[in-house]
């Protein structure tokens, strides 16, 4: 069987973060998620909001870094929740298990820029997303005339394949 889910969006308030009565960290939140396609009659996205739930250090890390406003790509684990309402009806909720939870936008003006790293619920820090200026060879250097892209000089014209 197979659940897995991988959602992007904007966090529609702050995070809370509260504990079990073990101790164990819990963070919930919610994103707001747009759709891929656009309603036909108003021209429009819709948006779906999307129950987040982060255990432990996953939880910490979300609590600590992330607030109202700021994308988030999310990791995890559709999950439907039993309960009963103050009126005893009973109530079906879905909600997101985050497995890890990562940054979808660049830190901030004023955070001195450079990379902002994710979490995962593995215990180490993730490596951080390349940016499209980052290169690892001579060959994705700028050309001479401003442009974005340069004439590979060890072309021999042959596929690579």
């Amino acid at each position: 069987m197979l659940n897995h889910i991988v959602i992007m969006g904007r966090l529609a308030r702050d995070p809370e973060l509260r504990r079990t009565q073990a101790g164990v960290p819990v963070a919930s939140f919610r994103l707001a998620v747009d759709r891929d396609f656009k309603d036909k009659n108003t021209g429009e996205r819709a948006t779906d909001w999307i129950d987040v739930v982060a255990w432990r250090q996953t939880g910490e890390f979300v609590s600590r870094y992330f607030t109202k406003g700021r994308m988030a790509v999310v990791e995890g684990r559709l999950q439907m929740r039993d309960w009963t309402d103050k009126d005893g009806n009973k109530r079906t909720s879905a909600e997101v298990v985050a497995d890890n939870v990562y940054f979808g936008d660049s830190k901030r003006d004023g955070d001195g820029g450079g990379y902002a790293p994710s979490y995962g619920g593995q215990g180490s820090y993730s490596a951080p997303a390349l940016r499209p200026s980052d290169s690892f060879s001579g060959y994705d250097s700028p050309a001479p005339d401003g442009g974005q892209f340069a004439e590979l000089s060890t072309d021999d014209g042959e596929l690579p394949f």
